[in-house]
């Protein structure tokens, strides 16, 4: 019997076999990434739950503690910082924005040693070099320079914060955390708004600062203004190098109001 000759058109290399190789293999293409994405570390939960730990106030992140860390770290600055500038301040208000410091930071600190207790966290004792330089800088500064100096490297330092604060107060699961970023933004907005009542601060500088992500300025910034207005006079407070005394929360230093028109 002769063998029947192959028939055209049959097998995986005709048209129609081609075509259902070629949407398979497209298919395939498609699910791979979806399942090496999967098995990605550093993506979706993972980056939620990296170095995550439980407590009894909800899990405490990364982010949670390096936050607790920069409070406590700015009081260890900010708060003799304050005390330098009720004493070397020329005009009341430069004063008056000091004297909002210590009250804040006096406030936070014990607010953040307290946290770190319950949830077993060590603090930092002393500044960071980049916060003892700008310590060391205020030191030198005399006069109008150390005015102008005082009022932008505090308001730029702040307004850094302030961002940290709010992504933290936004994403944590750990009640004290949340607590703790609910006090942290009223007594930095608190700071943020009695330094410009200072008339110092150069906001052109400052935009350009935080734009470039630079930190605060070292020298005096020649397009600064002076004083444009001076907020009314504070009762001095003593200065103390201990960060413990009780005074109270910053929430109750509203800025000196704004002295009133005389009628004519």
């Amino acid at each position: 019997m002769r063998p029947r000759p192959p028939i055209n058109g049959r097998g995986i290399f005709t048209g129609t076999g081609l075509i259902i190789t070629g949407l398979t293999a497209t298919l395939l293409a498609l699910i791979f990434p979806i399942w090496s994405y999967g098995d990605r570390s550093g993506t979706g939960l993972d980056v939620l739950n990296a170095g995550t730990v439980s407590t009894k106030y909800g899990p405490l992140s990364a982010l949670d503690r390096e936050f607790v860390t920069k409070v406590r770290l700015a009081g260890l600055w900010e708060l003799p910082a304050g005390q330098q500038a009720e004493q070397k301040g020329t005009t009341q208000a430069v004063r008056t924005a000091g004297q909002h410091l210590v009250e804040g930071h006096t406030f936070l600190d014990e607010r953040v040693r307290d946290v770190a207790a319950k949830l077993g966290l060590e603090l930092p004792n002393e500044p960071n070099d980049q916060q003892k330089q700008w310590l060391t800088t205020l030191t030198s500064a005399q006069g109008v320079d150390y005015d102008r100096d005082f009022a932008n490297i505090l308001r730029l330092a702040h307004g850094k914060v302030f961002s940290v604060v709010a992504q933290v107060r936004a994403s944590t699961r750990n009640s004290l955390v949340r607590a703790l970023a609910d006090d942290a933004n009223t007594t930095v907005l608190d700071h943020i708004k009695i330094l410009e009542a200072t008339g110092y601060v150069d906001f052109d500088a400052l935009a350009r600062d935080m734009a470039a992500g630079s930190t605060p300025p070292i020298t005096n910034s020649p397009a600064a203004p002076g004083p444009t207005a001076d907020p009314s006079p504070a009762v001095p407070m003593s200065p103390s190098p201990s960060p413990t005394y009780p005074l109270p929360p910053a929430t109750t230093s509203a800025p000196p109001p704004e002295p009133a028109e005389s009628e004519n």
